[in-house]
């Protein structure tokens, strides 16, 4: 009788705890799972697993912390930062089962839910009562809950409501030994370290969520909607900048370049002008009372910026198309090529001027198509260049772009993620925002949550700057992405 090799002996004991059709270990079932939304980088998992309880996660992570395999959470797989990828393999710890609403509390505007949720179902279950869960993606008719709390995901209404952990009170958390912990709970204002804050983010490298207690929002009493469309990119960003001087605080500012412009009409036939250089899409919510006055003092405001001009949606379902226009943008680029990469720098709004011609010149240096969609408001950009995978010299050109896009940012003193995260994708440049200490007490801070680095390894800090500290690198994944220096 043949003794099982270490890891078919893993997967049969995984099997024997879920079952084998819960436990995916064909080439063909992993293949699935071999990428996120980074689709430059592959490496598929040893095994898939797909959990429904925090009791199964955790009997997962005790076998593969006992035989040293590494684990890696993932949700839908819509992350752009190659963070769900399995670059060492190991076991894939799926959550798309645990996609149930746990609680509601109406009166106190909580909600407790698993991390295999959708974002949009969550609004949808709880709009009869008023209320709404705020944080936004654009892809949140297809990404997860868990996902946008690894991530620390944001969307166009970041502007006034704030990012995922804004909106994130309490977590149920498995660690890589399988130990599970509670961080926070239903109040606000808990003494103590903000663990909650810390693991928001983390983007799973301290643990798998298993459970989220989130903060609901009252719905607005009033929204107006306005399309403001320019002959110039320089006017549109002055507008943005313009505006927020204003002390109007839109509930939403974002804006689409004409490359984009084109495709979402194409797409869903929204009437935007062809001929536009730029759009702004200006949404302000709040009570009735007023509304009206300073939708109209926002298109004065517009208009004297340069828009040509200032469209207000005419009902709900103008309303509707126009976000639907924006949020499925990215993949309404996809009749332009088979690929592309999106980039996720912050920059202080002021600078969009001088950056967005920056990067038009970036594009033509290395000869590739870059189209901008992004949050203009708090200057979250989103430059999407458009490429062909199949060819090498191609997605090399488009990494050292990403890569000149985000030194960019970083030296007008903005970020190189707004709320896409590091992954793989930009380790090799933490060192842009973090010298060698902080990246240390960073990585040390890790070490406490996950002693073995089994959780989610090679992702969100470069191990060369931490020091040898980890045991394992994520050297496949970034040797795949060979050009990001």
């Amino acid at each position: 009788m043949h003794e099982l090799s270490p890891m078919k002996a893993f997967i049969a004991s995984l099997e024997k705890l879920l079952g084998r059709d819960r436990v995916l270990h064909t080439p063909a079932a992993r293949m699935a799972y071999e990428c996120d939304a980074l689709t430059i980088a592959k490496h598929r998992p040893d095994v898939v697993v797909l959990p429904e309880s925090t009791q199964e996660v955790s009997a997962v992570c005790k076998l593969a912390h006992a035989t040293g395999v590494a684990v890696v959470p993932r949700g839908a797989g819509t992350g752009l930062s190659g963070g769900a990828l399995a670059a060492d393999g190991g076991v894939m710890i799926a959550t798309a089962r645990m996609n149930r609403i746990l609680a509601v509390d109406v009166p106190n505007r909580r909600a407790v839910v698993q991390p295999g949720l959708v974002n949009t179902p969550l609004s949808e279950a709880v709009r009869s009562e008023g209320l709404g869960f705020a944080p936004d993606p654009s892809s949140q008719f297809a990404c997860t809950l868990g996902g946008n709390v690894a991530e620390n995901a944001g969307g166009p209404h970041t502007l006034k409501y704030g990012v995922t952990t804004n909106h994130v009170l309490g977590l149920t958390v498995v660690r890589s030994d399988g130990s599970i912990v509670t961080l926070g709970g239903t109040a606000e204002g808990l003494p103590g370290y903000d663990l909650v804050g810390l693991f928001v983010g983390s983007e799973g490298t301290l643990g798998v969520a298993t459970e989220i207690v989130v903060k609901l929002v009252a719905l607005p009493e009033a929204v107006r909607t306005m399309l403001a469309v320019f002959d110039s990119i320089a006017h549109a960003s002055d507008a943005v900048g313009a505006l927020i001087r204003s002390g109007i605080v839109p509930a939403a500012l974002e804006m689409m370049d004409n490359l984009v412009i084109r495709a979402v009409e194409a797409a869903y036939g929204f009437g935007f002008p062809l001929d536009a250089a730029a759009v702004l899409i200006v949404e302000l919510d709040g009570l009735a009372a007023g509304l009206d006055r300073q939708a109209v003092r926002a298109s004065d405001i517009l208009k004297a910026s340069g828009a040509r001009e200032v469209r207000l949606a005419k009902d709900e379902a103008d309303r509707q198309l126009l976000w639907k226009s924006r949020k499925r943008a990215v993949g309404a680029l996809g009749r332009y090529a088979p690929a592309h990469a999106t980039q996720d720098g912050v920059i202080p709004p002021s600078k969009l001027p001088e950056v967005l011609a920056q990067i038009a010149r970036i594009a033509d240096r290395y000869r590739i198509r870059i189209a901008n969609v992004f949050h203009a408001g708090d200057g979250n950009l989103h430059p999407i260049a458009l490429f062909d995978d199949r060819d090498e010299d191609e997605i090399r050109r488009v990494i050292a772009a990403g890569g000149e896009i985000l030194r960019l940012c970083a030296s007008l003193g903005g970020s190189i993620t707004g709320e896409h995260g590091i992954g793989i994708e930009k380790l090799a440049h933490m060192e842009l925002l973090f010298g060698p200490d902080d990246l240390f007490i960073q990585d040390a801070i890790r070490r406490i949550w996950d002693p073995e680095g089994l959780m989610n390894p090679g992702k969100l800090l470069p191990q060369r700057a931490c020091g040898e500290v980890a045991r394992f690198s994520g050297a496949t994944a970034r040797a795949q992405l060979g050009g990001l220096r």
